[in-house]
């Protein structure tokens, strides 16, 4: 008897003392969910910094090979001089480009991968044929006003963007003879404006043959060029004449077609052994005259037909996808956490709450240090084994239910799958995010509709759900 004053006493205590807020838990898992943004964000710095090196390495392996490439077939240059109206001024001095009535361009891309380190590059050989249709008839007259032509130093000219990247002699012919290639007299390089589908702004270096003999005005000649160039990463051919047709084959299994214009339909084709496009510009399409000064060829850049030799999975971009909803997948977790805690009337300490918190930011370092070396597919796979693995064995050591554990693994698993299908549906991304967000909240307010979230002086058990 001695002994029920003093419980009693401690029953009366409970019940003067108030049960924790489920509401102020709620908030404060938030609060951590939050807080865990700030681990997140020095994972991607890191992801920054490894981005940064690729692209480094990138820029290192093009300088020997070319980099991205921008190709022009033969176009005519002759340089004239328009009179100053002071004599004692100089007269005003351009060249006057005149292209092919019809041009067509074949490409053949061998691709493979160079590596340094960790990081791959793709890089490529080309075999490039050009063939050109002039008609000059009449083109004088439409020379710049008081432009003195100098046909005596006109000249067959051809271009690349990146001439380290030749593999051997351009070859010119004109009328059936082979002329002498050499860097071109007229002018030797110019910029491209307008190209705003390009990885970077491309100028181009010329390479020309003296052509007094065959250009003439009012002549008549077919023209063909023959380059042998390296590059990487991507390949482009101008419009480079009034109507252009231009083929392009090569083994590499992932092109990205970009740049002004995009292959026909229906002549587009690619697989595991490569790819095969055709393109076709019209001189109404191209927008660019039919000759003109050498500005006229800066403006070129706009009917570019380019392929890009893209990674077919490069995990430096994928996890810096996966790593924009980190803040939701965390918030996830400990959603299924505090719901796992008001279900089962066992406590979770906010400390448990950031530990499980870091082990789904470790996950993000483990995948992304797994993803250089296997891929993303295998890393991700590794990765979230592991996590998931683990958040799911703590859920059953922290709730001492074996089922917990098990239900944790189920639910774990599932949003896992989640975050990997967010990575593969790249354009419905946002959509399935934003749904499943619903969806998680939406569960969330059913499973604690009956909860009391002020806190009740109550001592009773946990409310039936």
């Amino acid at each position: 008897m001695s002994g029920e004053p003093g419980a009693a006493a401690r029953a009366a205590a409970a019940l003067r003392q108030p049960r924790r807020s489920a509401g102020l838990k709620l908030l404060l898992v938030c609060v951590l969910a939050v807080l865990m943004s700030i681990p997140a964000l020095f994972v991607f710095l890191l992801l920054n910094d490894r981005t940064h090196r690729a692209e480094e390495v990138t820029r290192e392996i093009s300088a020997v090979v070319g980099g991205p490439q921008t190709f022009l077939g033969p176009v005519v240059a002759v340089p004239y001089a328009i009179p100053a109206a002071d004599p004692k001024q100089a007269p005003e001095r351009d060249v006057f480009v005149i292209f092919p009535i019809t041009g067509e361009a074949q490409v053949d891309a061998k691709s493979e991968v160079r590596r340094r380190s960790l990081f791959k590059v793709p890089v490529y050989q080309a075999d490039l044929a050009f063939k050109a249709h002039f008609d000059l008839t009449g083109s004088a007259a439409r020379a710049p006003v008081g432009a003195a032509l100098d046909w005596s130093r006109a000249e067959l000219v051809a271009a690349a963007s990146d001439a380290r990247g030749a593999r051997s002699d351009i070859t010119l012919t004109a009328a059936g003879r082979t002329l002498p290639v050499a860097p071109a007299a007229t002018f030797s390089q110019i910029a491209l404006k307008g190209d705003d589908n390009s990885p970077s702004p491309a100028g181009l270096t010329f390479f020309g043959a003296p052509a007094a003999e065959v250009v003439r005005p009012d002549a008549v000649f077919d023209a063909t060029a023959r380059m042998r160039f390296s590059g990487a990463q991507r390949l482009a051919v101008l419009a480079f004449a009034k109507t252009t047709t231009v083929s392009a084959r090569s083994d590499w299994a992932n092109p990205s077609f970009d740049g002004g214009f995009l292959p026909d339909p229906g002549r587009r084709t690619i697989g595991p052994q490569g790819f095969t496009a055709a393109w076709s510009v019209p001189f109404i399409a191209r927008g660019v005259p039919a000759q003109g000064a050498s500005e006229t060829l800066g403006r070129l850049g706009q009917t570019a037909m380019g392929v890009s030799f893209v990674e077919p999975a490069n995990p430096y971009r994928s996890v810096a996808r996966s790593l924009k909803y980190a803040l939701m997948f965390v918030s996830l977790v400990f959603l299924a956490y505090f719901l796992f805690e008001t279900l089962s009337g066992k406590r979770v300490h906010p400390a448990q709450y950031l530990l499980v918190g870091l082990a789904q930011v470790i996950f993000y370092l483990l995948l992304l240090s797994i993803a250089e070396r296997i891929g993303f597919d295998g890393g991700f796979a590794v990765a979230a084994v592991a996590t998931v693995g683990l958040i799911s064995a703590y859920a059953g050591w922290v709730f001492e239910r074996w089922k917990q554990g098990i239900i944790a693994l189920i639910a774990f698993s599932l949003l896992y799958a989640l975050i990997y299908v967010l990575m593969r549906l790249e354009d419905f991304a946002l959509l399935v995010g934003a749904v499943t967000s619903f969806a998680a909240v939406a569960a969330v307010m059913y499973f604690t509709r009956r909860i009391d979230w002020y806190g009740s002086r109550d001592p009773a058990a946990a409310p039936d759900l």
